[in-house]
Parts: C-alpha cells; structure tokens; sequence
C-alpha cells in the first residue's frame, strides 16, 4: 500500500526544550492512523509541521512523494488540517459558515455546501446559529467545512477533546464513514487511546516528543487479548510442565512474578488440575486482560490504578 506521508527523523527544538525529538513514522493511502500521547508529548508540533505551520528544525517531510517546499505546498493543497479548534463563526448558520469558507477558497458549485453538511449530519440545522450548538456540533461543522476541497488526507488535532459519549460516537462514526465511503486518509491525535480503540488502523504512541511505539491494530488486540494469569510455589518447574507435558505453545515467560497463558482459556480447571497433579502448586490463577488504559499507561510510562 503506498505511503501518502513519510516523516524521517524530524525534529523541532524550542530554545532549550526539544518538542519533537528525531521522529519517523509513515501513513499508508486510505489507512486511520492515531497519534497517541499526553499532553504536552508532541502531537500538535508535528502537526504544525505536517500542515507548514511551523518549521523543523532537522528532518524531512514527504507528502504524495513530495519534499520540496513547493512539492510541499502543492501536496498540502490535497489535505487538510484542524490544528486546536476550527475557526467558525458563533452568529452564522451552518450553512453560511460553510458558503463564507467556499467563497474565500473560490471553491465552484454552491450545492458542495448543501454536500459537505449532509456528510456530517448537519444539513437540516436551519437558521439555527452555531452559538447555539453543541462541541459535537461544531466539530462536525469543523469537517464539513475541511471537507469542502474533497481532501486526500485528513490531520486533526484532538477532535474528540471535551466532547460527551455522544459527540465521540458521532464523531468516530462520521470518520469511519470518511474513511470508507470517501477513502480518506486521517491522521488523528488523542490522549486517550479508548476514544480511537475502534477506528484506527495504526497506532503511534508519543512521550516527549519520541514515538515509543509504532503498532498496527491488529497487533495491538493480540497484545491486549485475555490470557492466564498464573503464579506458582515452583515456576521455573511449572512451564516444563506448561510447554513439556502439556504441549502449549501460547505461554510467555517475560514478567518477572507471574506466567501468562493465552491457551486453555476455556479449562482453567484442567489446567490448575494438571499442574497439581505434577507437583506444582498454583497460588494466582486467574483470567486477565490487559485495558486499553493500562497498555496506554504503559507505553507512557505512567502508573495505572485498575478498579475492580
């Protein structure tokens, strides 16, 4: 699949703070990619920089195979960006926020406006003034109006920030549909991993201004999938037993105080038998799945409490 965008060791640099310190990442053509991290950790920086907002201080940006500064620009003319919050008028409609941004852009066709508010959920909103709206409202108002240039790739800067559970459903849903129906490539950045759990197709996680870890969705539920929690009065004897005897091929032996088992799932009772019946006593044994939240809190490096 090609890559729309490929970002080679980019750095930004703030007097003595460095925001953004020697990034690499790529964004495939029609894929959902999150960029996830606490505040502070980078992902509007290199926002600004994708969109020329702000310039690196090392590294390249290539966009559609584009490097130069006016590769650049003309490659940024196929996307666009809601960097903080879209600029909207609070005493015009929809629809006149919509109409204001096509004259400037001198954009042909004023039934593209009647379009773009249709997409996002908001063509029947009348003369109702956007003062008047919900976040979620104005959000989506945000992307019809970035949607009037029929964009290649989206980048949005925390869309979902602030909004209620459903104004982040309308949200990931009307992105989904972007996704699909328009193929769409989106950027999106969060700092809550939940919030994109169920649309993105690749996850880059950022700590001070590093990408931690680059992760596919996919691999992203093997990792977070269930598994067997087990402690024993005898480990090292336990996973002879485990892999040996009982021929399991899904046990990792990685955490220091206990073994995780993703096999047998479904017969703990077997397994705890089997192990008792080999001389080996189990004291943790117990069904477990690592959240979103706490695999989030790990990658940045921050303590979870998990409620039970």
């Amino acid at each position: 699949m090609e890559n729309v965008i490929e970002v080679t060791g980019l750095s930004k640099q703030y007097k003595a703070q460095m925001a953004v310190d020697n990034v690499s990442f790529t964004v495939k053509r029609g894929s959902i990619v999150g960029l996830i991290g606490p505040n502070g950790a980078g992902k509007t920086t290199i926002m600004k920089m994708l969109g020329g907002l702000v310039y690196p201080s090392a590294g390249e940006i290539k966009i559609f195979g584009e490097s130069t500064e006016s590769g650049l620009c003309k490659a940024r003319s196929r996307m666009c960006f809601i960097i903080e919050a879209p600029y909207i008028r609070d005493d015009f409609t929809a629809e006149e926020n919509v109409e204001k941004l096509r004259l400037q852009k001198g954009i042909p066709g004023k039934e593209r406006v009647k379009e773009v508010l249709a997409k996002v959920g908001l063509e029947n909103t009348g003369k109702k003034q956007a003062k008047q709206f919900s976040l979620g409202m104005k959000q989506r108002l945000g992307i019809a109006m970035s949607l009037l240039s029929k964009p290649e790739i989206m980048v949005l800067d925390e869309p979902i920030n602030g909004l209620d559970p459903q104004g982040i459903v309308e949200i990931r849903n009307l992105l989904l549909k972007l996704s699909r129906e328009e193929h769409v490539t989106i950027l999106i950045s969060s700092h809550i991993l939940s919030e994109l759990g169920i649309i993105c197709s690749d996850y880059l996680f950022i700590n001070k201004g590093q990408i931690i870890k680059d992760v596919s969705a996919e691999d992203l539920t093997l990792e977070c999938r269930q598994y067997i929690h087990l402690h024993t009065d005898n480990d090292e004897l336990a996973g002879t037993i485990l892999t040996g005897k009982m021929g399991l091929t899904g046990v990792d032996f990685s955490e220091k105080d206990y073994i995780r088992i993703y096999d047998m799932l479904d017969d703990v009772k077997l397994l705890s038998k089997t192990l008792y019946e080999n001389g080996v006593i189990p004291t943790e044994l117990f069904i477990k799945q690592i959240s979103l939240e706490k695999y989030y809190m790990d990658m940045v490096g921050e303590t979870y409490v998990e409620y039970n």
